[in-house]
């Protein structure tokens, strides 16, 4: 079991043909209504590749709640942790996709409840986790779990996608530390990985994953340096890529899988999710990403 704590949302996502102009009007060509958010997504997405999940986080006791409950009970999640504030509205995003580039704008909006505390998490938590999953945005109890982890031997991965209050502190207790390109590049990234080699070390004493887009990711392991490529799909929406890299990086640890395996497995998966519209509807089964990671490496001989 995967055990996760961070952001839930529920997403509305449009897709226009470009991008409209100030004080002008587009028409939705496509309109979809899905779960997102970076550890629910993630835990989603390692549920349908065969690991089960659970997840801590809150909602608003509005409809997007009870939304975001319903999906998050559909794509296989312990619901049991997520908590409910009276009088609060959800986290709520719309992405803007445009047709053609994949490429998508989010417009979000933060739960308007009180963030989840360490004492609100149930005292076995942690029973039967294998794997802890962060996002990191509720700093408090992401740092509390992220310490209990480590008493437990429990392996920890932090979903870094900027550098925010909290996220350096919370870095060093992780044994996996997958960041956007933005959250290097606030540390001072300049994309050269042998000048970032000793920031990665600074930020965390296991590995550091950088991802990279359409450019892949560099990954920090010790003393080695990976560099693994995306796999080139034609790009409906890239909403969610992030979170379901995660997710499979996640499942290809617990398998024992070699890194370099696990990060071209997490990259095939991400890639597969950008074929549809939303951050879950293209999240890919086990034998779909390794036919697709055979298929690609067949075409390549």
């Amino acid at each position: 079991m995967i055990a996760g704590i961070g952001q839930c949302s529920w997403d509305i996502i449009g897709m226009v043909d470009s991008y409209p102009a100030p004080d002008s009007k587009e028409e939705i060509l496509q309109w979809e209504e899905q779960g997102g958010g970076p550890v629910a997504t993630a835990l989603v997405t390692a549920a349908r590749l065969g690991y089960p999940g659970r997840f801590y986080g809150v909602v608003g006791d509005d409809a997007y709640g009870e939304k975001i409950r319903r999906s998050l009970a559909a794509g296989g999640i312990d619901i049991g942790g997520v908590t409910t504030r009276c009088d609060a509205t959800s986290q709520a995003a719309f992405i803007a996709v445009e047709r053609g580039s994949g490429r998508r704008t989010i417009f979000w909006q933060r739960a308007s409840g009180r963030p989840l505390q360490p004492e609100e998490l149930p005292p076995a938590y942690l029973d039967g986790a294998s794997f802890l999953l962060l996002d990191g945005l509720m700093a408090e109890v992401s740092l509390h779990a992220a310490l209990e982890a480590r008493k437990l031997g429990v392996p920890v991965m932090l979903d870094a996608g900027r550098v925010r209050p909290g996220m350096v502190e919370i870095a060093p207790l992780c044994d996996y530390l997958v960041a956007a390109e933005q959250f290097a590049l606030d540390l001072g990234w300049d994309g050269d990985p042998e000048r970032f080699r000793t920031e990665a070390k600074r930020l965390c004493p296991g590995v550091v994953t950088v991802t990279l887009g359409e450019r892949g990711s560099v990954t920090w392991a010790g003393d080695e340096i990976i560099r693994t490529s995306a796999f080139p799909v034609e790009a409906i929406d890239t909403t969610g890529a992030g979170d379901v890299f995660h997710g499979a990086y996640a499942c290809g640890v617990l398998k024992g899988w070699p890194l370099p395996y696990v990060l071209s497995f997490a990259s095939a998966a991400a890639a597969l999710k950008c074929t549809r519209v939303g951050g879950r509807a293209g999240i890919p089964t086990v034998g779909t990403v390794l036919a697709f990671m055979e298929e690609r490496e067949t075409t390549r001989r």
